[in-house]
């Protein structure tokens, strides 16, 4: 009975460990922190009706940053618990992990950082602006939307809970490695989590590519045809055709490795028939596209900023778009280039060898297309330009080291060492976050309604900038001399502890420069009414995001507007203001289903994990429920009529009125580091001095 209850749950899985025990009660506090936050200022009802239940993408985009934000700190947590364990771990010392919590720690930085920040941001970005630029009121279905937003949500508890229940995580690498990742090698729940975390966040993300396929090929402006279509649309098309390609892949592999654990099949094991290279082979003809899905929508963000802060239009917006196609392409076939050592023929070897240096063909051009832009163009070196600039240069090197390895005889030399480590992550951080900063910072004024702090902006990016070449250089040469990825200790000897400590150091600056940018969000919010957009168009932009107020309405637009050109916002400035008319919009209602589905979904996951049978029934039983009534609810849109978007707009226009005068009255320039210190610290001694604390 007690079996059939609880399953293999038992009082060895709760936590006992100083890590898992630090983590409960630091997620417990959070929690408790944000209850009673919402408790003393009434604002759950709030959060429920304006927010969890929303179907407007702009709201969902918001979500997606804000979990991809904590997330980011949580990887980021990791990443400098590793880099502390290499450095300090030579000879007699042993440092301060076990080696199986070292490669834990491995494992979960790597899922956290590709599938819930890198992955989340990216979301955000296109939920938020690519309905706006294609002149769309919406996605084509908001449902799915919010389901696949709440479907991640689900994954990012799942990747957390073993704190909670189960006492560790998957120790085998980022993405698992067979036969390793099998009962007969990892016999706990860690890989079991590891597993339905992404198993449920991938199917959401599947969910959301299709419809944000369907949006931008059915929901353009009139006269917005494929070639006058945004750059930065063009990327997320790109990236979210291969998702729909790929993380079906994904899916159905952590099917079979659950068939493995859960059901004893043999798939993937070392007997009875089983295949550990199918895995492989299966994983990376998913992982490797991952890094261009999460890398396409970068380069579009990067097309954008170049283009309106070079004042040109983009050059030869063909090549371009036609760049885009190729890298998705050619990035479909170079998973092999991951396992070249693993006894594939030579003409294998040698055939994904060339397609992995074609693949820098097509990323070429893009690079050559935005140099062209900015020739003689009158450059504006804003803190989204900055980001762009770091973006080339780290860029560049992790071309040229990417080239080397796909040389297979040098690649069998490298493999597996720290220089392929420090490669994945000169791509990963140089192109994808560096174009994540650059399209939040750009982006920003369109989504808070003012502008980031330029000056603190500056601070962050050259700590990031700089903190990236002392982190991951000493990797490459670390890598040459022979140290492996996955390396918690390692003899004196070798010389390899002064650049961990280089490498340590670098990632302590990289931190000091994600506190920037949590200081600069702070001082920009102070500072607000100096930095208020009251135009909808800060930059001078050319596409059809800042034709709309900063923040849009819920329906974007009050009336769908003509597209004539590739740069269409630009083109109507230069021609006249755009005519206002109201009309009638049709807005989805907003809806609880996604939430109930992903928590039914969640018991699934963790029934699944400790062998609950009832749970997992119980879990299916309410996903289909959920699935049928939300088929049969007819009652999912209404209409705003004309009057109520008038009064809307109106009440917009007043407002954005005052914040006018507000911004004209205000005193001062940009608020700096030192500003805002003194006026943390003034706030500080004002509450110990008037105890002010009570009052909380």
């Amino acid at each position: 009975m007690k079996e059939f209850l609880i399953g293999k749950l038992n009082l060895e899985a709760l936590p006992h460990e100083w890590f898992t025990i630090g983590g409960t009660v630091a997620f417990i506090a959070l929690a408790l922190l944000v209850i009673i936050v919402l408790t003393r200022t009434k604002r759950w009802k709030w959060l429920w009706d304006e927010w969890l239940t929303s179907v407007d993408p702009k709201k969902i985009g918001i979500m997606y940053f804000i979990v991809a934000g904590v997330m980011l700190l949580r990887g980021g947590l990791d990443a400098l618990m590793i880099w502390l364990q290499q450095a300090l771990s030579s000879g007699s010392s042993h440092g301060y992990l076990s080696s199986d919590h070292f490669q834990q720690i491995f494992t979960a930085h790597g899922n956290i950082m590709v599938f819930f920040v890198a992955m989340a941001f990216i979301f955000g970005l296109i939920n938020y602006i690519v309905p706006l630029q294609i002149g769309a009121r919406d996605l084509a279905s908001p449902f799915l939307n919010t389901l696949g937003f709440w479907l991640f949500v689900a994954g990012v508890i799942m990747v957390n809970m073993f704190f909670v229940f189960g006492g560790q995580y998957a120790a085998t690498g980022w993405l698992a490695v067979a036969p390793l990742s099998g009962t007969q090698f990892s016999p706990g729940v860690g890989v079991d989590y590891w597993i339905w975390s992404l198993q449920i966040s991938g199917i959401g993300t599947t969910l959301g590519a299709i419809n944000f396929i369907m949006t931008i090929l059915k929901m353009r402006a009139p006269g917005m045809t494929l070639r006058k279509m945004p750059l930065f649309t063009w990327g997320s098309l790109c990236s979210m055709v291969m998702a729909a390609t790929v993380f079906p892949l994904l899916t159905a592999t952590l099917f079979l490795m659950f068939f493995d654990r859960y059901f004893g099949a043999h798939f993937f094991t070392t007997e009875l028939g089983g295949n550990a290279m199918m895995y492989t082979n299966l994983i990376w003809m998913w992982g490797h596209p991952e890094v261009y899905i999460l890398m396409l929508p970068s380069f579009g963000v990067f097309s954008e900023v170049v283009s309106t802060f070079s004042r040109k239009r983009i050059a030869s917006y063909m090549s371009n778009v036609l760049g885009m196609i190729g890298v998705s392409l050619f990035a479909l076939s170079v998973w092999l280039h991951h396992f070249f050592t693993m006894g594939s023929s030579a003409d294998v070897n040698a055939f994904f060898g060339v397609m992995t240096m074609i693949i820098a063909i097509p990323t070429a051009v893009l690079v050559f297309t935005w140099i062209a832009t900015m020739h003689k163009g009158r450059i504006r070196f804003t803190t989204p330009m900055l980001w762009f600039l770091g973006f080339i240069g780290t860029f560049s090197i992790g071309g040229m080291a990417g080239v080397i390895l796909a040389v297979p005889p040098a690649d069998f030399q490298l493999h597996n060492s720290l220089f392929l480590v420090a490669h994945f992550h000169t791509m990963v951080i140089g192109g994808v976050l560096f174009g994540i900063f650059a399209g939040l910072t750009y982006w920003f004024p369109k989504i808070a309604g003012f502008r980031l702090n330029e000056r603190i902006g500056r601070y962050a990016f050259w700590c990031w900038l700089s903190g990236f070449l002392l982190a991951f250089t000493p990797l490459y040469v670390l890598g040459i001399m022979g140290a492996t990825r996955r390396l918690d200790h390692y003899d004196a000897s070798t010389g390899y502890q002064p650049l961990f400590i280089v490498s340590l150091i670098g990632g302590l600056v990289i931190a000091a420069g994600v506190v920037l940018q949590i200081v600069q969000i702070i001082a920009s919010v102070i500072q607000r009414k100096q930095l208020m957009d009251t135009t909808g168009d800060p930059w001078d932009g050319r596409s059809l995001e800042w034709s709309v107020a900063s923040r849009p309405p819920s329906y974007n637009f009050t009336v769908i507007p003509q597209v004539t050109s590739r740069d269409a916002y630009w083109d109507v400035k230069q021609l006249g203001t755009l005519k206002t008319a109201y009309e009638d919009i049709l807005v989805p209602k907003n809806t609880a289903s996604g939430i109930y589905i992903s928590a039914f979904a969640f018991l699934v996951g963790f029934g699944f994990v400790w062998h609950i049978v009832w749970l997992v029934v119980v879990g299916m039983i309410g996903i289909i429920a959920c699935v049928i009534a939300r088929t049969f609810d007819e009652h999912t849109e209404y209409t705003l009529s004309a009057a109520e978007v008038k009064k809307a707009e109106e009440a917009r226009e007043k407002k954005t009125a005052v914040a006018r005068v507000h911004k004209s009255l205000a005193i001062g320039e940009e608020m700096g580091l030192w500003e805002f210190i003194v006026i943390v610290v003034k706030w500080a001694l004002d509450i110990l001095k008037n105890k002010r604390w009570r009052t909380w």
